[in-house]
């Protein structure tokens, strides 16, 4: 009796020192798991650099197959047929660099670089939080901590993010520009404009958050905002952007049904109707001497129908016209954001269908996601995690892919596994001139900056296109092989009809969208992330041979369009 006793005591020994290894090598894992995933890895001291990176992320080199075939013929990166040839400007011994890989490779790298550079973020934090807080001076006026809330706002005007670098001279500078009298940061991190307070004050510790780009700096707290009044210009001083002159539109059959405010002056000019306009935060100015109606775009006065000017120059002439009747309206857009469509959220329930908005590099994809994000209130995801996007305001970046609470997916994948793992697609086209030049300027200047001629002369340009021309066009023909059911977005018929290429879209995402939503996201449609102006280089960078490659793509991807009954390209793709 005694013997198997013992056996048995043996065994439950051995048994648990199994389990307790067992314990302490998964709690190890799982530490080394954690650490990882918030950035509390040490690096080493005097490495310069974890990844090495060359000064232009590298072409898919997956995708500069010899020949690519498809149901619409063989395509490769060198045309045959009509004597069209094209070479990259790489001798035969150069032509493999180390760092021409895949793009799968440098989205790693873009990871990697946002990984570190939080890594570096918080270890700066630890440092500076050790050291004591200094008084920061402040441009403007502290007028003191007031209560926000999510469904009433104390500022109701614009709003804009930046994750990393939000300061209070930031926000007070955006909010002058485009018009605002008053700045408010909150969570260290977001920034309000308006031209009326319309909360309580708090008591100031509970405005406790320091900004994210401005240490001992404090930026509101939690539903808490920190209000500026912003510097005192001088009216003819005054500096604005985006102030734009819409054009001359026949008055609706009640004024108001554009207007909210009405005021007369009998001297108006256009400049004091739009400072009126602005200080009642209102995006439309509209004048016809002497008055000033202020409003907004609705279904009965949408800005889609301009008359000739010359209605509205004898509407506003000095002369007496007993012609005109008062029909006519010059209509300004102020600097005011339409609040009507800035509040946004995540879906309130998990989506049971994943729809991917696709698009080649550099086709607009990013301006999409903000006029889908107004237009429905609903952020969407993306496949990669921008840190520089996550940072400005799209939520949706830092969130899982397929979580299922965003209305769509980012991606530029074009392969049959990852075309397939989406139940329905958006994919947008632009014009690979415009895109190649697009896609260019954001690898060598970043989202919003431009390559120099020094870039486009260089021989990484040659090589971009070369490796490039041909993903813009398997892009197209392997979405139109491999996915479900799509719908086929021209970026230049966005661009001019914006609100009913939009409304298609939000009814491919089965969302019910108003009318003065989508005339919202027109008012809105610039946004803060778009690069400032059409600076072009100063010569024309694609040379013929380049020319022959890209035309000789459009046509191959048009006629896979029309194959597939979609609509082909737009006309303006060729000639180039």
């Amino acid at each position: 009796m005694a013997k198997p006793f013992y056996r048995l005591q043996r065994f439950l020994r051995r048994t648990q020192l199994l389990f307790f290894f067992l314990g302490v090598a998964y709690i190890m894992a799982g530490s080394v798991l954690l650490l990882q995933r918030h950035g509390l890895v040490v690096s080493q001291r005097g490495t310069s650099s974890y990844f090495p990176l060359p000064s232009l992320p590298s072409p898919p080199r997956s995708l500069e197959a010899p020949a690519l075939r498809t149901r619409y013929g063989i395509m490769s990166a060198r045309l045959n047929g009509k004597g069209v040839g094209y070479q990259s400007g790489l001798s035969e011994d150069n032509a493999g660099p180390q760092w021409l890989t895949s793009r799968n490779q440098e989205i790693r790298h873009l990871r990697r670089r946002w990984f570190h550079s939080l890594m570096s973020e918080q270890e700066a934090s630890r440092v500076e939080k050790v050291l004591p807080k200094r008084k920061i001076r402040h441009k403007g006026t502290y007028i003191g901590c007031f209560l926000d809330d999510a469904k009433d706002r104390a500022l109701k005007g614009m709003v804009f993010y930046d994750f990393r670098k939000m300061t209070s001279t930031l926000c007070q500078d955006t909010c002058m520009e485009s018009g605002y009298q008053f700045a408010g940061l909150e969570y260290g991190t977001e920034c309000y404009c308006g031209n009326r307070i319309t909360s309580t004050r708090m008591k100031e510790e509970e405005c406790n958050l320091d900004c994210k780009g401005e240490k001992g700096a404090i930026c509101g707290g939690v539903s808490r905002l920190s209000v500026y009044k912003v510097e005192e210009v001088l009216p003819g001083q005054r500096r604005y952007r985006n102030v734009r002159y819409r054009g001359c539109f026949k008055n609706p059959d009640k004024t108001t049904a554009a207007s909210l405010a009405h005021a007369v002056q009998p001297n108006l000019t256009s400049q004091w109707c739009i400072e009126t306009c602005m200080d009642q935060e209102f995006p439309l100015a509209l004048v016809r001497k002497p008055d000033c109606f202020c409003g907004y775009a609705t279904a009965r006065f949408t800005l889609h129908e301009p008359v000739k000017e010359e209605l509205c120059a004898a509407e506003n002439s000095s002369l007496p016209n007993q012609s005109s009747h008062h029909l006519f309206l010059q209509v300004y857009q102020t600097p005011v954001q339409d609040s009507r469509c800035t509040e946004k959220k995540f879906l309130p329930e998990k989506s049971s269908s994943l729809v991917a908005l696709s698009s080649f590099p550099g086709a607009g994809n990013t301006w999409v996601r903000h006029l889908i994000e107004l237009a429905t209130g609903y952020y969407t995801g993306s496949y990669y995690f921008d840190g520089t996007l996550y940072n400005r305001g799209f939520k949706g970046e830092k969130d899982y892919w397929k979580s299922g609470r965003t209305i769509c997916v980012k991606t530029h994948e074009s392969s049959q596994r990852d075309i397939e793992m989406y139940d329905t697609a958006i994919l947008l086209i632009r014009n690979p001139y415009r895109s190649l030049m697009a896609e260019f300027n954001r690898k060598c200047a970043g989202h919003l900056g431009y390559a120099s001629d020094q870039h486009w002369k260089s021989k990484e340009w040659p090589e971009f296109v070369g490796s490039y021309a041909s993903w813009w066009a398997s892009h197209v023909l392997d979405w139109l092989r491999y996915g479900k059911t799509l719908l086929v977005v021209h970026y230049e018929e966005l661009q001019e009809a914006l609100v009913p290429t939009l409304r298609s879209i939000t009814s491919f995402l089965n969302t019910s969208v108003s009318e003065e939503s989508l005339l919202c996201a027109e008012c809105n449609k610039d946004g803060h992330f778009k690069r400032s102006g059409a600076r072009h280089p100063t010569f024309d960078p694609f040379t013929p041979d380049m020319k022959r490659l890209i035309d000789g793509y459009i046509s191959t991807v048009d006629q896979a369009l029309r194959a597939s009954n979609h609509s082909g390209l737009p006309l303006e793709y060729l000639p180039r």
